[in-house]
């Protein structure tokens, strides 16, 4: 039954809500973190992973969603898949799109699987491609993958068990030893940040040339381009920027649910890391943090965060 829906549009004839803007390119990029300069100027180009949003619909949507969609969700809904979850997305670009191009575009259900089981649950993985076009001229492609699924039933104990506000250094319980986080990649292009990690230093980059800051450590400049570069040691005073409370999927190492934050330092740089100190709901955007070295394991110390919830 599921698969009749496969090659059923998703969308017919769509139209994005706005065309291609320079205030929607420079808040992208703003929140990205990206200082590219082909995306500003007289030449402007919008960044290629922009595809989907000038076809998004916002909080009011579209109008010109195809009834098929509400039909398939309708039915997974009825077979007790009541939650969605996105899992991946694929885009392919065949043109540039730059400010002024009016974007339309079509979508179709491409594929609904067999029922699978995952630690989520068992549900059903629904994938709808989508075909953008800038002034009529085919622009891209995008494939967005969700799964439709029943939530799996948590075992009493885990049910039970209390969460940490932090994470604890590894220890043995009993005779299992507790699983070691991943270790960290490290190369000739950011072998310098690690050193300053095991002297408790947190050093970012300034390139010598225009004198911008940048993390994480590359080998050259996104504003001018250039290979020569500085290492300077952030005060560590920050501020919460974004946050995401990971729940899934559950990873050996570490115990969910608990906070991971893309966090402001002073100096302007942002960089992922955990937050300390304070449970993972307490966490808010603008919340003060700073700079404390957490020891995980006898061979690996990790730069985090502390906040405070008063």
């Amino acid at each position: 039954m599921l698969k009749t829906f496969e090659g059923r549009p998703a969308a017919t004839a769509g139209r994005g809500k706005d065309p291609v803007n320079e205030p929607m390119i420079r808040h992208w990029c703003e929140a990205m973190g990206d200082a590219h300069p082909a995306y500003t100027g007289p030449d402007a180009i919008a960044p290629p992973t922009m595809l989907q949003a000038w076809t998004m619909g916002g909080l009011s949507g579209h109008t010109d969603r195809s009834p098929a969609y509400e039909e398939l969700f309708d039915l997974l809904d009825g077979a007790g898949c009541t939650s969605v979850v996105a899992t991946d997305c694929e885009q392919e670009y065949l043109r540039p799109l730059r400010p002024g191009d009016v974007v339309t575009f079509d979508a179709v259900i491409e594929s609904v699987s067999a029922r699978k089981t995952t630690k989520l649950g068992t549900g059903h993985f629904v994938t709808t491609r989508m075909d953008v076009r800038a002034d009529g001229e085919p622009a891209g492609t995008h494939r967005f993958r969700i799964l439709k699924y029943a939530p799996a039933e948590k075992p009493a104990a885990q049910a039970a068990a209390q969460p940490t506000a932090e994470p604890a250094p590894e220890t043995r319980t009993g005779t299992q030893p507790r699983p070691r986080r991943p270790r960290p990649v490290v190369n000739r292009d950011n072998q310098g940040f690690w050193d300053g990690v095991r002297e408790h230093k947190l050093l970012i980059q300034r390139c010598t040339g225009c004198a911008t800051l940048r993390f994480p450590w590359l080998p050259g400049c996104n504003t001018c381009g250039s290979p020569h570069w500085e290492a300077v040691e952030a005060s560590g005073a920050g501020t919460v920027f974004s946050y995401v409370v990971m729940h899934h999927p559950p990873f050996p190492a570490f115990d969910p649910p608990y906070a991971v934050a893309l966090v402001e330092l002073a100096e302007g740089v942002r960089m992922v890391t955990n937050i300390t100190g304070v449970p993972y709901d307490k966490v808010r955007i603008g919340l003060p943090v700073h700079l404390e070295f957490l020891r995980v394991d006898e061979e690996l110390e990790l730069p985090v965060f502390r906040g405070s919830e008063g």
